[in-house]
Formats: structure tokens, sequence, C-alpha cells
């Protein structure tokens, strides 16, 4: 049996019985501490209205002026603490006598931003504590600061190593709670990666491991308008390993809507793994007209952006469906100038949208899902979906995919798209519509050309670990 694998040695130091008291001067940080406030505040939002971290803390940087090595540290721990929830909670428990939920919830927000940096950052273990306190005195006084002092000591008592073998499943009669643990996942997710990996071994561990890495950031450059070479000059970036138009930033480029070809409309952001499932629909060959196509769920619009502009190279026209308000004014604007229509409404009622059945050449369903192909760039999100969720979705997901194929004409090509590995919402989905309808599944690697790793077929599952890009799944169907 392979054994855990251990930490890297970073995370180790040596421990006292007790943090040393705080003397002042540089180990301590200061007590106006707008980096840890920063990621204070985006865990509490995070839990108390259910906000996104990577969309609220930026926009907090930018009002607040926090910039530089305040900047990257508020990012570490914000987003380190949301990745790490469960973990963080469980080391927590153990060394709090009354239940979590009876702690107040301001407090835990707390406890978690100190416990994260005591187990998986290099700060001192006075100055972690020290720190932490202080936000506690500031906010809810010193009977509240004497508790979270008192549990951070507890917590600095042990190295993450120390507390992993202590509190995780034995890895030889629970491989995956122990693994689930040890990489800061739900053990559901773990299963539904073995699953789809169908291996509990090292690649599992790997698997896990790489949605804890901090992401690059993925650019797209319009078809059109700019290459990609181009790009990648213009932005400091390198060219995508696979994407015909896509350039990769370093983790921590900064923001990227502040890049000039972003603003300017030459390029937006974008996962390389979407910008190839979006191409890979206009890669098999069809007879005959080609030249409607149609997004049938494009909110926030990325997809239809570039399918947009690949229409307008060639002459054609894209229809667009987008059943919130508010995310289709976002695909008004990220596709203004390219031949798109967009309609307002629900893409399982296309009569009432004038779409009429048999007319479309392409047809790409981007279906809402569990997004656990994203959880590196949402970091929050492993903690927030549950099991239950799985069923609404795959329902949702089966009607559009049957949408799809009514909206195609014979010939044409429906591609589904997932940002998820889970079985019931890839394979499940398509083999159910396959079998009902009688579409042909095509061989989807054929549509994703040098890239390694794609498996056995027909479709096609992306992964962050073997391919840099968001685990998407994709299929083609031809009807």
């Amino acid at each position: 049996m392979t054994q855990p694998r251990r930490r890297p040695a970073r995370f180790s130091r040596p421990r006292t019985p007790h943090p040393p008291k705080p003397k002042g001067g540089p180990g301590r940080p200061p007590v106006d501490d707008p980096a840890r406030q920063a990621a204070l505040d985006t865990l509490r939002e995070v839990r108390a209205r259910d906000a996104y971290a990577n969309l609220l803390l930026p926009q907090i940087l930018r009002e607040r002026r926090i910039t530089g090595r305040d900047a990257a540290l508020a990012t570490e721990l914000a987003y380190g603490a949301c990745r790490c929830i469960g973990l963080l909670d469980q080391v927590l428990d153990a060394c709090i006598d009354r239940p979590l939920a009876k702690v107040e919830p301001a407090l835990l927000d707390v406890l978690r931003l100190g416990c994260y940096q005591l187990l998986r950052t290099r700060i001192p273990p006075h100055a972690a504590v020290a720190s932490t306190v202080d936000l506690v005195r500031a906010g809810h006084g010193s009977r509240s600061s004497g508790f979270v002092n008192a549990v951070l000591r507890k917590v600095s008592e042990r190295s993450e190593e120390e507390w992993l073998d202590s509190l995780a499943p034995d890895p030889e009669k629970d491989r995956i709670g122990n693994l689930a643990m040890r990489e800061a996942h739900p053990r559901w997710v773990a299963r539904v990666f073995a699953d789809s990996l169908g291996t509990t071994g090292d690649e599992l561990e790997t698997a896990l491991a790489a949605d804890n890495e901090r992401p690059a950031v993925h650019l797209v450059a319009r078809p059109g308008e700019i290459t990609a070479e181009e790009l990648a000059a213009m932005t400091g970036g390198e060219v995508a390993p696979y994407s015909p138009y896509g350039v990769r930033l370093a983790a921590g480029a900064g923001d990227p809507a502040g890049l000039d070809p972003v603003r300017e409309r030459l390029a937006s952001v974008q996962d390389e793994g979407s910008q190839l499932c979006a191409v890979a629909l206009t890669r098999p060959k069809l007879e005959g007209e080609d030249s409607r196509w149609l997004d049938l769920c494009a909110g926030p619009g990325g997809k239809s952006a570039l399918l947009g502009a690949l229409l307008a190279i060639q002459g054609g026209r894209l229809d667009a469906v987008e059943k919130a308000p508010h995310r289709a004014r976002l695909v008004e604007q990220s596709t203004q100038g390219l031949p798109i229509t967009v309609h307002v409404g629900d893409s399982r009622s296309p009569a009432a949208l004038g779409l009429e059945s048999g007319t479309f050449d392409r047809v790409l369903v981007d279906a809402p899902c569990t997004g656990l192909g994203s959880l590196r760039r949402r970091p929050e999100s492993r903690w927030r979906r549950q099991p239950s969720d799985v069923g609404e979705l795959t329902k949702l997901q089966r009607e559009l995919l049957l949408t799809a194929v009514d909206l195609v004409r014979p010939g044409g090509v429906v591609g589904y798209v997932v940002c998820s590995p889970h079985l019931s919402e890839t394979i499940g989905i398509v083999a159910d519509v396959v079998r009902r309808t009688g579409v042909t599944a095509l061989d989807t690697r054929e549509a994703f050309p040098d890239m390694p790793s794609l498996g056995d077929g027909p479709y096609v599952q992306l992964w962050p670990h073997r391919h840099g890009t968001d685990a998407m799944f994709c299929a083609l169907l031809r009807k």
C-alpha cells in the first residue's frame, strides 16, 4: 500500500509546548493589519452571504488599495483558509471543549484564519497567534481574545503532519478518507475523483493535491483580432500548449482586467479547458450549410464570444440563450461587435424564444453542474456543494441535452460540456441521451489534437494534474 504523501518540508518546524509570548518588534505583525483583515472579511462574507472568494477578495483589495506583499498575504490566507475549511474545523474541534456549532460564527472565522497560518504557512507561531488575537480584540473584546488565544496555542502544539496523523482515517482501512483529509476535500468529492480516474492510488492523490495549487490565469485571444503569439508578447505570458487561442500567465501575475488587450476587448480571461471545449464543437466536419450555431447556456459569455468570433471570420451567426437577465447582460457585454443574438429565457422552452427544431448546424450545451472541475479556482466551493445537489442538476442537464438534440439539424453536431468529473454528470447523462434519441457519439478525442492522457474515449475528460486546465468534460454527438 502506498504511504500517504508527506507535506513539503517548509510546513515542518520545531515546536515548543507553547509559542513564546510576543515581545513586539519585526516578529509580530502590526496591530493595524490590512492583509489579515481583508482575509478575515472575505471568510466572513463567504460564510454569511455565500460570497465567492475569487470575486470578493480582488474587489476588497482594490477598494482598500492593498497591494504588493500585503495583497499576496491576504490572497494566500483567504483562499487557503477557504480551501481548507474542513481540515481546519477538524483540528479546531479537537482543541475546543464544545461543538463548533456552538462557537460564535464570527469567532470561528477568526479561528480558521489563525489555524491556517499555524498549519500551512511559514509565519512564526507567535506571530500567527498574536496577529489573530489582535483581530479579535479589535472586533470582539478581551474576553473573546482570551478564548482565541487559548485555542490557537493548543493548535500550535502540533504540526500539520502531526494533526493529520492523529485525526485522519487509517490509510490501510480508508484510503479515500485519509487522502480526503490530507488534501482538504470532502470525502464524497474524493470518491467522485476516484470513480472518474478509476483508481485510489497515487494519481488520486496527485489529482486532489492539484486542486490546492494556485492556478495560472489563462487568457483567450479573440480570433480575427489578435493571435496567441501576439497576446503572449503583449502580456508577458506563454502561448498555451493546447488551445490555438490560449495564453497562460504565471500564478500571482496580478489582476488581468488591467491588461491592455483585455481592456481593449482583444482578449479575455478563460480557462484553456473551456477554450478547448468550445473549439471542439467546431472541428467535426459537416455536409452542407454550416453558418448557424447555438449556445444553449451562454452566461457569462466566454464560450459565446469565442464561437461568435470564429463565426465572424467564416460568415455566420450565433444565437445565445441565457435564462438569468443579469447573466444575459454579461453575454451582451462580452460579445459586443460579434454576430450574436442573445435570447433571455429558459433553454428548455425554445419555441417561446423563437428557436425552431432542426434548424441549427452546431449546438453547444455548457450545462450547469456541480463545478467539481474548477475547485482550484473557487476555493470555498468544495465545502458548499453537497451530494444531494447532483440529482437536481442531472435532471436539468438531461433536459438541456435533449433540447439540443431536438434543435440541431440532421447531420449537425451537439457539444455537451460540464466542468465536472462526476460520472453521473458526464458519461451517465450522455449515455442516457444517446439511448433515448439514437444520436451517434463521436470520438471526441479527435477534436482535441496533440493532447496527452485522454483515455480510451469516446469522450474527453480533462484534469488539472494532467493538462493544467480545469477538469472539463466534453462529448460530441452527431444527429
